[in-house]
């Protein structure tokens, strides 16, 4: 006679410990965060920066994070939200928008520790596989800032947009230890990376390469996927000249302000605004007056 063991009995379920909650709910790869937060035990409580790139439907999200024991704390942030201010209004998620992201964000965290002059990183992207260098200051070596690229759970597939914003953040400025195979462009055979396939992405021109061809094969569709660049004026041919003069802005201001944000309401205003559709409040004596009147109605007396 076969004899099966019981094996979730009370001493499993005494011992049973649950995963952590964003295991469980499968937001975090737990294994990838130690690696990258994990410091050596010599650098003296130094923080371990990562660049942090997460992509919604409507929305590119890049963060630079450093883990402390209280909790993780953001240095710099740029949302792909912000891109309109410098004339992207379009295509907020494509490859060409997240290298607009990440160089924005990389501009901003050299801006704010004031060493945005040593290290201008590609000031023109031309698609090269580049890694930023240490800086010549008075005589001396400056090392550039750097961080480790956090993917979370996306699929780091050749071509990815994840790495269309870390390449955004390299080209800013910032040392981010990484290789050429992710890349649009890389060739597995030969492997190397064909910097002009790169150039196009960066410039947006696989957009307007099938902004071209369903123009040509499919008029209806393009009308209805490209309403917003019709609209807009925005031709194929000026995608390159658009991402071009944003990337010179981002360089002259990471921290622009948002040109309808002036004209937008105080929180007195929105105040005045929200006591309109309020039932004002009655006084003593209001109410009194209010009891008397039903007294009479109920009486017949009115």
């Amino acid at each position: 006679m076969a004899f099966t063991k019981l094996v979730k009995n009370s001493a499993y379920f005494s011992r049973y410990q649950v995963k952590y909650k964003r295991r469980r709910s499968g937001k975090t790869d737990y294994a990838a965060r130690k690696k990258l937060i994990s410091q050596a035990k010599n650098k003296y409580n130094a923080p371990k920066y990562r660049l942090v790139v997460r992509f919604t439907k409507k929305d590119i999200i890049c963060q630079i994070i450093t883990s402390e024991i209280s909790g993780d704390k953001v240095f710099a942030a740029a949302y792909a939200h912000e891109l309109p201010r410098y004339g992207v209004t379009h295509g907020l998620t494509n490859w060409a928008a997240a290298y607009c992201t990440g160089l924005l964000v990389a501009r901003r965290a050299l801006t704010k520790l004031q060493i945005a002059d040593m290290f201008p990183g590609v000031e023109e992207a031309d698609g090269e596989y580049k890694l930023t260098e240490a800086a010549d200051v008075d005589g001396e070596e400056r090392r550039p800032f750097k961080c480790f690229l956090d993917v979370g759970l996306t699929r780091t597939s050749t071509g990815a947009r994840v790495f269309g914003a870390m390449k955004g953040a390299s080209d800013g400025g910032i040392y981010i230890p990484h290789s050429d195979k992710r890349f649009p462009g890389y060739d597995i055979e030969t492997k190397e990376l064909d910097a002009d396939t790169l150039r196009r992405y960066i410039f947006g021109g696989h957009v307007a390469e099938y902004m071209e061809t369903l123009a040509d094969d499919d008029e209806e569709r393009y009308k209805s996927q490209f309403s917003g660049y019709i609209e807009d004026e925005i031709e194929a041919d000026g995608l390159e000249e658009l991402y071009s003069e944003a990337h010179s802005q981002i360089r002259e201001d990471p921290w622009k302000k948002d040109p309808e944000a002036g004209s937008k309401k105080s929180k007195e205003e929105w105040k005045a605004e929200s006591k309109k559709y309020r039932t004002p409040k009655k006084t003593k004596e209001q109410k009194e007056a209010t009891v008397q009147q039903k007294i009479k109605e109920l009486a017949g007396e009115v």
